[in-house]
């Protein structure tokens, strides 16, 4: 989270179940396996946040670099899960975030059955492990710590290996409490256009509903909803904007603000010194949509992320 994320937790709290702090990493160093990002933590945060154990604090763990050691070597994937364990013991969280799935996909471990096996295995022993912990922080009754797991939008393509599938979802059975889905990033600089069109998010929880219908043991689905947007150039370029900067375009450029029925997205047009610009960012009715989308299919929301967006966004949540 960005500084202004930090303060929207903390204002905001009551709003939330979970807020999960992106602390940590998981990769190799010169000397092995190591968890970096205790460095970031702030105590003193985390007691404002989470009053009487509410929201629970799960920081994000992203697994960098080359994955293949930890799926391989029994020794290291113990390590890591110990590593974790101890760091949420340690410091009195609630659980974590794991975003690992995307670091397999890049490096093709989730093309290959017996890699992407080893790779659900993992996932598995450390929700279980987790679930063994409990909780110790002060003004709430014991509970187990909780695994959520991120993963891309799946697709209708069985060719596709990285979408996280019916049999992954058998393996991992009540291992991890909630799956987040990252809806959002459908447009990018090579191909302009909505952050999170509204028919693609209903085919991609078609799609994913698949996975764990008449599944008693399936987690909380957490549809991914952002909070900032893209200023693209035209025909491609430009990148994502945050809250201050939209409204510093607002400012400079006046512009008409349109509503794009299919996607159910807010976007203007302004001339800039390079080229055309077309920003979509969030407004009050395209999250309202997402919103109505969420409570349809009953799946919570996976904020990306709180600093991202601008104040009144809160008023719908």
């Amino acid at each position: 989270m960005l500084l202004l994320g930090y303060d929207m937790a903390k204002k905001f709290r009551a709003k939330f179940t979970h807020v999960s702090p992106v602390w940590y990493q998981l990769k190799r160093g010169k000397d092995g396996l190591e968890l970096l990002g205790r460095h970031d933590v702030d105590r003193q945060w985390i007691a404002d946040v989470r009053q009487n154990g509410s929201p629970m604090i799960v920081p994000r763990v992203v697994l960098e670099g080359w994955p293949l050691d930890m799926l391989l070597d029994p020794a290291e994937q113990k390590q890591a899960i110990d590593f974790i364990a101890n760091e949420c013991k340690d410091m009195e969280y609630d659980g974590i975030v794991l975003e690992s799935w995307t670091t397999w996909g890049a490096f093709n471990i989730l093309d290959k059955p017996n890699l992407r096996q080893k790779a659900l295995e993992l996932v598995h022993a450390l929700g279980t492990t987790l679930h063994s912990m409990k909780t110790s922080n002060a003004g709430i009754e014991e509970r187990s710590m909780q695994l959520h797991l991120v993963i891309p939008p799946p697709t209708e393509h069985k060719r596709d290996a990285r979408s996280f599938t019916r049999a992954d979802m058998t393996v991992l059975g009540n291992s991890i409490d909630g799956l987040s889905v990252m809806t959002y990033d459908f447009s990018g600089p090579n191909r302009p256009g909505p952050n999170a069109p509204a028919p693609w998010i209903d085919s991609t929880l078609q799609n994913l509903r698949a996975t764990y219908e008449n599944n008693d043991a399936a987690p909380e689905v957490l549809l991914g909803l952002n909070f900032y947007g893209n200023d693209f150039t035209l025909p491609q370029g430009g990148g994502p904007i945050i809250g201050h900067q939209y409204v510093a375009l607002l400012d400079k450029h006046k512009p008409s603000i349109s509503w794009d029925e299919e996607s159910a997205e807010h976007y203007f047009l302004y001339d800039g010194d390079d080229a055309k610009h077309v920003v979509f960012y969030p407004t009050l009715a395209s999250i309202s949509a997402r919103l109505n989308t969420a409570m349809d299919v009953g799946s919570g929301l996976s904020i990306w992320e709180i600093g991202q967006g601008l104040e009144y966004f809160f008023d719908l949540l």
